[in-house]
């Protein structure tokens, strides 16, 4: 069974379009046949997608830090649920079990987890899908930043290659169904070819 890993907020207070696309994303998942793989947070998208995943009979993994491991925030349905001592093991857990990654829109955590992915691919550590799903723009600004860096040679144009932009659920799993790894070249700039 294929493993989907989602990034995404925890926060309560975020608007119900965000909600509605990390719904529709984890049944999409669940239709796929496909694992979903989370954060094990009941609240924000990381619930919403588990709940869409579990309204169509899907697998859910969810993966938390012990410290985290308290009533009320776990999602308490999850098929298979991992406690870590640590959010760096937790994040390595979730990268190791999980065959594609799917950013929905978040907070820094979701921000530093897409970033760590997109990072090792670059490095060449992984050869994962990682998809961006833009509900309502919502990276628009980071893409914008992540173009300023290639602009000022903070970072390779191949950059963009590792990972795929995209503005629905349906899209997002379309994207992982037709994903092919590239081979890139080294993330690293040399004085010879700047």
């Amino acid at each position: 069974m294929k493993k989907i890993c989602i990034f995404g907020s925890s926060s309560a207070a975020i608007g119900q379009s965000y909600f509605d696309a990390a719904y529709r994303l984890g049944q999409l998942l669940a239709e796929k046949g496909w694992a979903m793989v989370f954060g094990a947070g009941t609240m924000g998208m990381m619930g919403a997608a588990a709940r869409g995943a579990h309204s169509r009979n899907g697998h859910v993994i969810g993966v938390i830090p012990e410290f985290m491991d308290i009533p009320g925030i776990p999602y308490e349905k999850c098929n298979d649920y991992i406690v870590t001592e640590t959010m760096r093991e937790r994040k390595q857990r979730m990268e190791d079990i999980s065959d594609a990654f799917i950013a929905v829109a978040g907070g820094f955590g979701t921000f530093e987890e897409l970033c760590e992915v997109i990072t090792l691919k670059q490095l060449k550590q992984h050869k994962k899908s990682i998809v961006i799903l833009n509900t309502n723009g919502f990276f628009d600004e980071l893409l914008a930043m992540f173009e300023k860096m290639v602009a000022q040679k903070f970072a390779k144009e191949e950059a963009f290659s590792v990972f795929t932009v995209v503005d629905t659920p349906r899209q997002a799993v379309e994207a992982v169904e037709k994903y092919h790894y590239t081979e890139t070249s080294s993330k690293w700039f040399t004085p010879e070819a700047p």
